[in-house]
């Protein structure tokens, strides 16, 4: 699943409507270029098959007056909105994504409600538990331990550390959720200040 149009949904979502420079300037600001797949080529590219899909509704709107071809704005579709809720519901408990669909959908976890943001935490800690036990129970070898494999055991190391250390910053997220951190959806005003244009001077 690609986290750009994850990341390209939840930015207009958030900005109500938004040009392709705006797009742009957030998911660099953001830093995705250089976590996720999100290049400049592949953000105007994801804006207009999203249009193209019903996702997303492009206007054009009248050229500045330097000249040159009309600026096309984009704003979210109710299929759009539906589609950015199913992405990051999935981002957050898939355990076999890359991990920048999970970092992309960190990003937007404040557009949940908190009680829901907690449980589908929880089921990325089950699933998370599930995989662990799947590879200790069936994949380690028999009788032994993974070092007489050889450097092939280090597969079942890596697999387990990558569970364990996932699995507990997902409980350290929902015990913080759980005392109140974050402004969650229907619980305040959503922090613009992530939008590269709203900074401070």
């Amino acid at each position: 699943m690609s986290a750009i149009r994850l990341l390209v949904l939840g930015d207009v979502r958030l900005r109500g409507r938004a040009h392709g420079y705006q797009v742009r300037n957030d998911l660099e600001f953001w830093g995705a270029h250089e976590w996720s797949t999100a290049k400049p080529g592949s953000i105007y590219h994801a804006l207009k098959q999203l249009a193209k899909q019903g996702l997303l509704l492009a206007h054009d709107i009248a050229p500045s007056t330097a000249g040159g071809p009309p600026r096309t704005e984009y704003e979210i579709t109710d299929a759009g909105e539906a589609e950015f809720f199913r992405l990051l519901r999935h981002a957050l408990t898939a355990t076999q994504e890359k991990q920048e669909l999970l970092t992309s959908a960190v990003g937007f976890l404040v557009d949940l409600p908190r009680g829901e943001a907690i449980d589908l935490l929880k089921e990325r800690v089950a699933a998370l538990e599930g995989w662990r036990n799947e590879v200790t129970d069936n994949w380690s070898p028999e009788g032994g331990t993974p070092e007489e494999w050889g450097h092939i055991g280090e597969i079942m190391k890596l697999w387990v550390h990558t569970c364990d250390s996932d699995a507990a910053w997902a409980r350290e997220l929902i015990s913080r959720l759980e005392d109140g951190a974050f402004v969650m959806a229907g619980e305040g005003e959503r922090d613009l200040s992530v939008l590269s244009d709203r900074q401070p001077h």
